[in-house]
């Protein structure tokens, strides 16, 4: 049996649990977690884990564990051109070119840079949610899964939760 995933709401809930935590994430994490379910058990329970942490740790706690993960540590930035490039030239072009995307596409990156991870898989939302498989096949392939490749084997043995977060969504 065939198993059609809404893959704009899988954006969406990834985009939430990878962006800085509020007060919805621990509902939107079990809301990811029930569509992975549906296709990919072991991606599902990645995130039962991390659903798990947050049922476990007060929600400043939780944004500590995120600006550690995050903000602190140049090699988990979650920044895709960065992964990419780092701070080159190429970078800046990468940067230019999402945003050109972004305006013919009427979506807005609002205060973050465009190639933050969140705001990206929030547009890939969009692309999905119209159809629009060419360039969110090159996003996701070019861009996307390399980029989270280089997150992951940054997390790799350090028990963040995050790791766990960005994982799921590679897998």
């Amino acid at each position: 049996m065939l198993v059609t995933v809404p893959l704009d709401r899988l954006y969406l809930l990834f985009a939430a649990a990878l962006d800085y935590p509020g007060p919805a994430l621990a509902e939107d994490a079990r809301a990811c977690r029930g569509l992975l379910a549906q296709f990919n058990s072991e991606a599902a329970g990645r995130m039962e884990e991390f659903g798990a942490f947050l049922s476990q740790t007060h929600l400043g706690q939780v944004q500590e564990v995120y600006t550690n993960a995050f903000d602190l540590q140049p090699v988990c930035y979650p920044y895709v051109g960065y992964q990419l490039f780092g701070e080159s030239y190429k970078r800046g072009a990468f940067l230019v070119k999402l945003q050109e995307e972004y305006r013919a596409r009427g979506f807005s990156a609002g205060k973050e840079l465009p190639d933050h991870l969140p705001v990206m898989l929030r547009f890939l939302s969009v692309l999905a949610a119209r159809g629009d498989t060419e360039l969110e096949d090159e996003l996701v392939c070019q861009c996307l899964a390399p980029a989270l490749g280089k997150i992951v084997g940054a997390f790799k043995d350090k028990g963040n939760p995050y790791g766990v977060v960005a994982r799921a969504l590679l897998d």
